[in-house]
């Protein structure tokens, strides 16, 4: 029953990635048909990402209330009829319409299954969920690229995530009785687990989830993070181009290797949580990331570029999917829910805030710093890691909590 429900979810994180990378892949052609200008992506991606730094800082009330299953056959349900309105969209006035929707849906989706799975299962599944995402991102723009050139249509593009989406929303909802099973099985060994290894539970029972030691330093590693990731994926051509002077091409082929990079470095994460422990992988991770950060920064061919961003992503791979299985170890699993929605929300700032703050500084300078900002922040995250480490071993050893 719970390797059925593990499988429903990983079709829900395939979904969950469709989605998140069709806007620039169809913007192109949307933005011909529907004569809108160029700027006007930026406009409906940031409204996507603020619906969805919303919903994850409101998910641990509403899915303590309604409970994961429920909440994420509404949000699938949500992104899925937003996706529809994309494809009947007249103007860019209802594509705003339709982004507010669908950033709240992906962001309630996210928050909850990531907890659910960091609270029900091990920790290679929350690593193995990660790379289905990566899956779903990387399908998403073959399927509407394929639209765009056999039919010439972005709208059926949409169309088809839409009934992909709709699809999974009966599965959800044929599958509801099942959530509630699960977690409860399988939440007796786990509550069992953590009664007698975090001493804290009892303690942090009516604390808020912020003044909780450990828990703003714990946000700070997901602002990084995500900050870096999303960086280098905007950032990382046009530096190639403008300073190692390889063809458009070939710079957006070597990008496609960083992904690489993270996909596969997921997928083989789950296999190494069976011998490592989340904190060991996620400093590991982080050392190799500050290893192909300096070899960026370092004056060499431009061929060293790609090896460079190959060990970024195969270091950044781990990072994530670690630090949200840990939470509950972290914080206790009382907290968890609304732990994670708020590291959701963190999370998604740095995707939104930090490439564009990266992309103003080098309008006035040079776009030569990104190698610089890239070892800066893998840097700070390492360091606030590490931090937060030391921290929740003081907590550990009895140290008070807030």
């Amino acid at each position: 029953m719970s390797t059925f429900l593990l499988l429903i979810i990983y079709l829900a994180f395939i979904s969950l990635g469709l989605p998140d990378s069709l806007l620039g892949a169809a913007w192109p052609k949307m933005q011909t048909d529907i004569g809108a200008p160029l700027e006007t992506a930026g406009f409906l991606f940031m409204m996507i990402a603020g619906g969805t730094i919303i919903s994850s800082l409101f998910s641990g009330k509403v899915l303590k209330r309604f409970g994961t299953g429920r909440v994420t056959f509404v949000s699938v349900l949500m992104t899925a009829g937003a996706l529809l309105g994309f494809y009947f969209a007249p103007s860019v006035l209802w594509l705003a319409i339709c982004a507010i929707p669908l950033g709240l849906g992906a962001g309630a989706v996210d928050a909850g299954l990531n907890d659910y799975v960091a609270t029900n299962y091990k920790s290679h599944h929350m690593s193995w969920l990660h790379c289905f995402w990566g899956v779903g991102a990387t399908l998403g723009p073959v399927m509407m690229s394929w639209f765009i050139l056999e039919e010439n249509s972005w709208r059926n593009g949409y169309f088809l995530i839409s009934g992909i989406q709709f699809l999974l929303v009966i599965i959800l909802f044929i599958t509801l009785p099942l959530w509630s099973r699960v977690a409860t099985n399988r939440g007796k060994a786990v509550n069992k687990m953590e009664d007698s290894n975090n001493v804290l539970n009892q303690a942090l029972e009516h604390v808020n989830p912020l003044q909780i030691k450990g828990v703003k330093l714990s946000l700070g590693s997901f602002l990084f993070y995500c900050g870096i990731e999303a960086m280098i994926g905007l950032w990382g051509s046009s530096y190639l181009v403008t300073i190692k002077e390889v063809s458009a091409s070939t710079a957006a082929a070597w990008i496609s290797f960083y992904y690489a990079g993270i996909t596969i470095g997921r997928f083989l994460t789950g296999f190494i949580t069976f011998k490592f422990s989340n904190r060991t992988i996620i400093r590991t991770g982080q050392i190799i990331a500050l290893t192909g950060a300096i070899i960026l920064l370092l004056p060499l061919p431009a061929t060293f570029a790609l090896v460079g961003f190959m060990i970024v992503g195969f270091g950044l791979a781990p990072i994530f999917p670690c630090m949200l299985h840990e939470t509950p170890t972290r914080f206790g699993k009382r907290h968890s829910q609304t732990i994670m929605g708020y590291q959701m929300a963190v999370a998604y700032t740095g995707t939104t805030f930090m490439p564009p703050l990266l992309g103003f500084v080098a309008s006035y300078s040079t776009i030569g710093i990104f190698p610089f900002w890239v070892v800066i922040l893998v840097g700070f995250m390492l360091l606030v890691s590490e931090r937060l480490n030391h921290v929740l071993k003081s907590n550990a050893s009895g140290t008070t909590a807030i």
